[in-house]
């Protein structure tokens, strides 16, 4: 089994939970952009964040980006959701995401981890929902810590008013591929009682890490188990995820057009083919000195 979200409920519906396995889909994005660990480690939490948050949105054609702006090594890092529905599979969650930085290296923090936080810093966390309407949603938190799970929760209590819980969690192999990598997020309803938030609490409190017990052999649906299972865990639905780019040559064109006459007439006078790279899988894309003419017109 590939790389999937669990949607679920507890509690009567008073709780609503996301959980998920994302190994392939982070290890995908450290080998195309060649990441250090500590990077795999932060893009992956954010891909497996924004991959959970995706599939909270209800349209088909709705995208949720994540982004960092941070004075941490790593400066920024970005990563788009979006839930595709496919005739075959049903929807599937689409991901991907780059490190303004991305081979950043450094020491282990005190606790002998990837120090995510000492890549990330300080900083501003930006959430934009495109639902398709004239302006996208932008929710937009001070970081907390750096280290993304707890950015998350503050974000979420602080923007959406939702009481949440944030797991994220990547573990390396010692050949620096991705040994594991998923995450959790737990939501309070407006209505939910007192005893099932204590309940959740002490849950949380006593919880071992994501890659923990995704290492012992647990899926999603497990570690929701874990969490929720004796406040009457309800499975909705499971969705496959990957790391997926949908970039091409149109897009790009797009993106070249919208730099203006001025600076595309400046490309031409050089009468030199132009190469522009995607920042998310590398693919190159070549626009000849007659192509640029073309799209000066």
């Amino acid at each position: 089994m590939g790389d999937y979200i669990v949607r679920a409920t507890a509690a009567n519906a008073q709780i609503r939970a996301f959980a998920m396995t994302s190994r392939e889909l982070v290890e995908q994005a450290r080998s195309i952009h060649d990441l250090s660990p500590v990077i795999t480690a932060a893009l992956g939490r954010l891909l497996t964040a924004a991959a959970m948050m995706g599939s909270m949105l209800k349209g088909e054609r709705d995208t949720l980006t994540l982004q960092i702006h941070c004075d941490g090594p790593v400066r920024g890092l970005a990563v788009t959701a979006s839930s595709v529905a496919d005739a075959t599979a049903g929807a599937k969650a689409n991901v991907k995401g780059a490190a303004l930085e991305p081979q950043v290296m450094l020491p282990p923090n005190a606790l002998g981890k990837l120090d995510v936080g000492g890549a990330v810093g300080t900083g501003i966390l930006s959430v934009i929902k495109d639902m398709g309407l004239k302006e996208p949603y932008v929710g937009q938190t001070q970081l907390q810590t750096g280290e993304i799970a707890e950015d998350l929760t503050y974000y979420f209590a602080t923007s959406e008013q939702i009481p949440s819980a944030v797991g994220l969690g990547v573990l390396m192999e010692r050949d620096n591929t991705v040994r594991q990598a998923g995450g959790f997020i737990i939501q309070l309803m407006p209505f939910a009682e007192d005893e099932t938030i204590n309940a959740l609490e002490e849950k949380l409190k006593t919880m071992e890490s994501v890659t923990t017990i995704l290492d012992d052999g647990n899926t999603p649906e497990q570690l929701l188990e874990l969490l929720l299972g004796d406040l009457g865990l309800e499975i909705n639905d499971t969705i496959p995820a990957q790391y997926y780019c949908d970039c091409s040559r149109e897009r790009v064109e797009r993106a070249i057009i919208s730099i203006g006459q001025k600076d595309i007439q400046e490309m031409i006078d050089d009468g030199k083919p132009v190469e522009v790279r995607c920042q998310f899988c590398n693919k190159l894309y070549n626009f000849e000195v007659d192509d640029l003419k073309k799209m000066l017109q």
